[in-house]
């Protein structure tokens, strides 16, 4: 069983050119492995480009992203799910996953898209999937990219909340299959409280941890009525940072 790294962010400040304020100041998270952790906080408050510090992606920064002890510049590339699935309209969707990564077999190609719950939709091409069938087609290519370590980026945004519900169960299946080290964004609580064992909000500028709350039964095994006590948890600490 694949289990992920540990990350260790230390982000001394990160400043936008021409921004009157710095975006993070002396902002630390240390990253169990195997653990899903939620940033959430409002649209603006910097959680993506925390995303694209942690993925090596963005570098103009003071400070330093451990993943497994290496810089993130120099560690694997970890699996990113972006807001919007991304996919090549001129690829069928086993060729989308392939195109991730060339050393991916059209063999595993096809057992990722099984574990999403597309087998046999291999040949199909963007235009020919639903909204919620990208998305699925997406987290397989994360998966053959990095299985060890997911970054998900608002996964879940304009898709309608019978097929969030759908997605989230397909997640915390592979979650508990594989013991992923998992971050993801969302400006949801209820996201949070679907998958997340550890919530992580973010709120002023420059941007601080205003909460760090543990959501300790796993996503497989929670119930609604589990569901709405996080979700409450996750709203009051929000409306108690805004007062």
């Amino acid at each position: 069983m694949a289990t992920g790294p540990e990350l260790k962010i230390d982000i001394a400040e990160k400043r936008f050119p021409g921004a009157p304020d710095a975006l993070f100041a002396g902002l630390r998270l240390d990253i169990a492995p195997s653990s899903v952790v939620a940033l959430v906080g409002p649209s603006g408050i910097g959680k993506s480009t925390l995303l694209r510090m942690i993925a090596g992606i963005d570098t103009d920064f003071s400070g330093s992203v451990e993943i497994g002890g290496q810089a993130a510049r120099a560690a694997p590339t970890p699996g990113f799910v972006f807001q919007d699935p991304r996919l090549l309209p001129w690829l069928t969707a086993i060729d989308n996953i392939r195109a991730a990564d060339p050393d991916c077999t059209h063999e595993q190609a096809m057992e990722v898209l099984g574990r999403v719950g597309l087998a046999g939709a291999g040949a199909l091409y963007p235009y020919q999937l639903s909204g919620g069938m990208q998305r699925r087609v997406a987290l397989a290519r994360a998966l053959v990219v990095n299985a060890r370590l997911l970054l998900l980026d608002e996964p879940f945004v304009s898709l309608d909340r019978t097929l969030v519900g759908e997605i989230h169960a397909l997640f915390a299946r592979l979650v508990a299959e594989s013991r992923p080290t998992v971050v993801f964004v969302s400006h949801l609580t209820e996201d949070a409280a679907a998958l997340a064992d550890r919530a992580v909000l973010l709120g002023h500028r420059p941007a601080c941890i205003v909460a760090d709350m543990s959501l300790p039964i796993a996503g497989a095994e929670r119930d609604q009525a589990t569901l709405e006590r996080y979700r409450a948890m996750l709203d009051g600490a929000l409306e108690s940072d805004g007062d």
